[in-house]
This record gives structure tokens, C-alpha cells and sequence, in this order.
């Protein structure tokens, strides 16, 4: 059994895990930083309702399934993001602890 390659591949996918969660959480980040944000404020109660309903009615679209894009989806991006980083983390702490093991007991 070759424990060389079963580490190599580890510490390489904990790697590319880490980098795949950062690019992802860059890009959800980028997204809500890029969400503009309507002027809500209006001279009279009529324009501020209208102002509300249309708001409202753009967040519901953003929850239907046919958008792919929101800041919904961002904000869950990001935490799946997180998870997914937090993962290969303890990908990485396991193969590093692994090969300190390994030194330990053949040196």
C-alpha cells in the first residue's frame, strides 16, 4: 500500500477544496457588494407604498426558482462557501497530522 499517494491526494484536495470555497465566497461577496439599493424615500405616503409594493415584488421574484441570482442565493453561497472551507480545513489538519504520525514513526 503506497501511504505516499493516499497523503498526496489529501493534502491536494484539501487544497483545492480551500481554493474552490475562496473563489466562490469572493464571488457571492461580489455579488451582494454589487446589489444597488433603491431610494425608498418619497415626499408622500402614496410614492412610499408604491415605492414598498415594488420592492416587494422584486425580492419575491428573487426567491423563485427560475432566478439564479439574489441576494438569497449569495448569502446562502457564502455559507456553503464557509462550510466547504471549514471542510477541506479538516481535510488538510487530518493529512498533516498524518504525515506527522508517518515521521514519527519512521524516523
Amino acid at each position: 500500500m503506497n501511504v505516499s499517494n493516499n497523503i498526496n491526494s489529501a493534502i491536494v484536495s484539501g487544497t483545492l477544496g480551500i481554493q474552490n470555497a475562496s473563489d466562490a465566497i469572493t464571488n457571492s461577496a461580489s455579488n451582494l457588494a454589487s446589489l444597488s439599493v433603491q431610494d425608498t424615500s418619497s415626499s408622500t405616503p402614496q410614492e412610499f407604498l408604491a415605492n414598498a409594493t415594488v420592492t416587494q415584488l422584486s425580492n419575491v421574484k428573487q426567491l423563485l426558482p427560475e432566478t439564479t441570482s439574489g441576494i438569497t442565493s449569495d448569502l446562502v453561497g457564502l455559507s456553503v462557501s464557509a462550510n466547504n472551507a471549514e471542510a477541506s480545513a479538516k481535510v488538510l489538519d487530518v493529512a498533516n497530522g498524518t504525515v506527522g504520525t508517518l515521521l514519527d514513526i519512521f524516523a
